[in-house]
């Protein structure tokens, strides 16, 4: 975790302030963060087009304009979604509690179902 909180405060997504009152905060408001800035920021830059820049898409295989579709679909998704949609809705919807498996909600401790908070 401190590798990837080092990676976050490097990018100016966090602040990190040392001492007993010290701790790590976020240094823009969360609408402004995207999934992207921090896969990218602990990750690198999502490499997806296996050409040239300046190479004519029309003239390349298959398979290098699959992988530039890819690519613009991750860029575009994860550009989408910021910190403040995640904080929206942090759990699963109640009527899907069971239903669907959520990493978030079953991992190594779950909760009991009574004590996990449902969202109507």
């Amino acid at each position: 975790m401190a590798k990837v909180v080092r990676q976050l405060v490097k990018a100016g997504i966090l602040r990190a302030e040392k001492g007993s009152k010290g701790g790590v905060r976020l240094v823009q408001p969360p609408a402004q963060v995207t999934l992207l800035a921090i896969v990218e920021a602990c990750q690198g830059t999502i490499v997806g087009d296996y050409c040239r820049t300046d190479c004519d898409l029309a003239k390349t295989c298959a398979y290098h304009q699959a992988a530039l579709n890819l690519h613009q679909a991750i860029v575009r998704v994860l550009s989408k979604w910021s910190l403040a949609d995640l904080i929206q809705a942090p759990y699963p919807r109640a009527r899907t509690l069971g239903v669907l498996p959520c990493v978030l909600t079953t991992g190594t401790q779950r909760r009991s179902d009574a004590a996990r908070p449902t969202i109507p």
